[in-house]
């Protein structure tokens, strides 16, 4: 008779199996859904144990952070801020962050109503809702007040990089070309390979016929756009779906290339004439 020997399975061997197995059950759960619901019924009960404003703002927060790519949702998010902001209207941010996810949801005039709110209870103990308004009222055509508001914002914190450049922007479409140019420059003298700001120096000397300037420029945004994270990309687009930061890098690019080409086209055509 054959006696099989039983083979004991090592404690180290055990863990490689049981690690294993956890991968393939959250990469099942991931992949059915189940995982969402999964912290929707974790942020319930949470909730259910301390049914406070401030919870339902940390709730809100966790899943409105881009570092954050599994927690991100942006429906839990508004849901938890408008829960704070009932629980707790006077809460600093909460109007400001409810006014974020507004306006990533292409609802402008609910958004401005939320920032507007958000500056007539804390003004100037919350700068950056300023910054917010400005975005808001450039999206919505109010480049005036978009500008105004932005050059508000940037007496607080003028080296912010991401706050020149939308700045820069509102003015572009207001056709200030002049002036885009002007905070553009600025911004590159602390910040000279950031592709968003020469990108934007391009657009503005463009619109200014001094072709071989912008191409020079542009082409510059292009180089440094070989390097760029999405670390950056949500940064200089705060509060997007990490998801889709290489969508986005991806879509600047090739917005960079095109205009490039339109650039040198220009300017050729310029040296010709």
């Amino acid at each position: 008779m054959t006696v099989h020997k039983r083979t004991r399975v090592r404690s180290d061997d055990r863990f490689v199996y049981v690690l294993i197995g956890t991968v393939i059950l959250t990469v099942l759960l991931v992949a059915s859904g189940l995982w969402r619901s999964l912290y929707r019924a974790a942020d319930a009960v949470r909730f259910r144990i301390s049914p406070s404003a401030a919870t339902a703002f940390s709730i809100a927060e966790q899943h409105f952070d881009a570092e954050k790519r599994a927690l991100y949702d942006l429906d839990e998010a508004q849901k938890y801020f408008a829960i704070a902001s009932s629980k707790d209207p006077g809460m600093i941010y909460v109007f400001h962050e409810l006014a974020r996810v507004s306006f990533l949801r292409g609802d402008y005039a609910r958004a401005f109503a939320e920032i507007t709110l958000q500056i007539n209870l804390h003004g100037n103990e919350t700068p950056n809702s300023y910054y917010v308004r400005g975005l808001i009222e450039g999206y919505m055509g109010a480049y005036a007040a978009s500008a105004a508001d932005y050059e508000h914002f940037l007496k607080t914190d003028p080296h912010n990089w991401a706050a020149m450049n939308d700045y820069a922007w509102v003015l572009l479409k207001a056709n200030r070309f002049q002036d885009a140019a002007v905070v553009t420059t600025e911004g590159l003298r602390s910040f000279p390979d950031n592709p968003w700001l020469l990108n934007s120096q391009a657009i503005a000397l463009y619109e200014m016929n001094a072709f071989s300037s912008a191409y020079g420029s542009e082409t510059k945004a292009s180089a440094a756009l070989g390097s760029i994270t999405e670390a950056q990309w949500l940064h200089a687009y705060p509060g997007n779906d990490p998801r889709i930061a290489q969508e986005g890098i991806a879509s600047f690019k090739k917005s960079v290339s095109d205009n490039m080409h339109m650039m040198a086209l220009a300017a050729a055509t310029s040296t010709v004439q």
